[in-house]
């Protein structure tokens, strides 16, 4: 139907040293997995500082890896922290499996609830999360749903912090999400449909019609995070294939970017000199993986005024 997408390739920009592998620390989320893994790295997203923070799902971890690529642990805690995206002014939010959505405080180095219930309800199990530029975080709550448990939903925190809506609920697996430049349609990664969804938005903010943007192929994993440059092309992770894939905003498959490490692919965050470096988080080895693409990045809610 395509072309071939042009081959891209990464190398590895930082490690997760060994004195910071847990290999034998007790996970319920491992437990639940039958595996054993020193880490499971998630959510990147960068700082006004250079400084990237990403999460360690497996064992309760946020970190922070500086520009020279060192690891830090700012905090540990018993949770499931899945996702995670910086507030412009500076607080950042972490979506968690087991608790909710959390607030995380970079400077006291402390974690809280920030929202569990959405009108008296519990929440499934967030996923990921996406600042809007005028302030609204849109979140997945995944919980256990997939195909034949289609019970997924995603919401919208408006920029209150006080207003929740539902967005659309019935889906499998609802991950990553980020939005089109216009901001017009929300893009939601469905891991277990293997599919990208288009949610488009009213200008009201109710949901419209939705439509599947993107079918990707292979039964063991789907797609993971989501990222967009600023031509409207949307990055997509393709989670235990090893790769990213760069869609223009018509769809077209434009690049295969390959990790030159593990397969287990799940996030990405644009960085560097002009937001022109994509940086990748990988589960399986603990590496943070980068490739040279050529657009920029789409400057995201966090580094705004």
């Amino acid at each position: 139907m395509y072309p071939p997408a042009e081959l891209l390739q990464t190398e590895i920009f930082a490690q997760l040293p060994e004195s910071l592998h847990l290999t034998d620390q007790a996970s319920t989320w491992l437990a639940a997995r039958h595996t054993k893994m020193h880490s499971f790295l998630e959510g990147p997203a960068f700082d006004r500082s250079g400084n990237l923070w990403c999460v360690d799902l497996a064992h309760g971890r946020i970190l922070r890896v500086n520009p020279r690529g060192e690891f830090e642990v700012v905090v540990s805690y018993a949770g499931e922290p899945n996702g995670l995206k910086i507030h412009r002014d500076g607080r950042i939010f972490v979506s968690d499996h087991l608790h909710g959505l959390m607030l995380l405080d970079p400077v006291a180095k402390t974690i809280q609830p920030y929202l569990q219930h959405v009108k008296r309800e519990g929440l499934k199990g967030l996923n990921d999360l996406f600042f809007a530029s005028n302030g609204d975080l849109y979140f997945t709550d995944q919980g256990e749903s997939s195909l034949d448990n289609p019970t997924g939903r995603v919401f919208r925190l408006r920029a209150d912090g006080k207003t929740v809506d539902l967005i659309m609920d019935g889906l499998p697996g609802p991950n990553g999400l980020v939005m089109n430049k216009a901001e017009n349609v929300l893009y939601v990664a469905l891991t277990h449909d293997n599919a990208i969804y288009a949610l488009r938005l009213e200008p009201d903010g109710t949901r419209g019609k939705v439509s599947r943007f993107i079918q990707l192929s292979g039964s063991t994993a789907g797609p993971d995070g989501l990222a967009l440059d600023e031509a409207g092309n949307l990055a997509v992770v393709h989670a235990q294939a090893g790769t990213v894939w760069i869609f223009s905003p018509i769809g077209e498959p434009l690049y295969r970017i390959r990790s030159c490490t593990g397969l287990r692919t799940t996030n990405v965050a644009f960085g560097g000199p002009e937001r022109r470096t994509l940086f990748i988080t990988e589960a399986e080895r603990g590496a943070i993986l980068m490739a040279r693409l050529p657009h920029p990045g789409k400057l995201m809610f966090s580094h705004t005024d």
